[in-house]
């Protein structure tokens, strides 16, 4: 019985590492109305008007126009109070952490909002119908961001150009 309780208690650590290890990335779309260098944390309004609290680290990526990522280390990077942004975060036990936070506008990554129209089979290129009728395609960055888009399904394309492409880097589903 005693090898019994040992041989549970060890597969119950085991699956609970590998659920861990698997965080899911939500994402946050909004402005920020405070940056607390001491408590590294951002407070960020989003579109539905609630304020939400992200901790960040030093290894938490923030990109720019320069479609480069630094670490948040000293002065989080110019992201200030009146920044618009797109936070992804995983969360445990209530608590947001920051994994990455992309600026968004004219100095930073742009989006669409669309309908999914095609997924290419090899999950590289996304064709977006916008409401004015437009068809944009991107090329995808990254594994994650084509499984999240399915075909005739709503969303948000978060994006740079890059090279005269314009590269997906995430999907926001509406």
């Amino acid at each position: 019985m005693k090898n019994l309780l040992r041989f549970l208690a060890v597969a119950t650590l085991i699956v609970s590492a590998a659920y861990a290890a698997d965080d899911v990335v939500s994402a946050l779309h909004g402005t920020v109305t405070k940056v607390d260098s001491a408590s590294k944390t951002i407070v960020v309004k989003a579109k539905d008007g609630t304020e939400q609290t992200v901790h960040y680290t030093e290894k938490t990526a923030v990109w720019g126009a320069d479609k480069t990522a630094e670490g948040a280390k000293d002065t989080y990077k110019g992201v200030a109070a009146g920044s618009e942004v797109v936070v992804q975060y995983t969360e445990k036990a209530g608590e947001k952490s920051a994994t990455e936070v992309d600026k968004v506008g004219k100095d930073g990554m742009k989006y669409v909002d669309g309908t999914v129209e095609k997924v290419a089979a090899d999950g590289k290129t996304v064709t977006v119908k916008a409401a004015d009728g437009t068809e944009h395609t991107f090329a995808v960055a990254g594994k994650a961001v084509a499984t999240s888009a399915t075909k005739g399904g709503k969303a948000t394309v978060y994006y740079t150009d890059e090279g005269g492409k314009m590269v997906a880097h995430f999907f926001e589903k509406l």
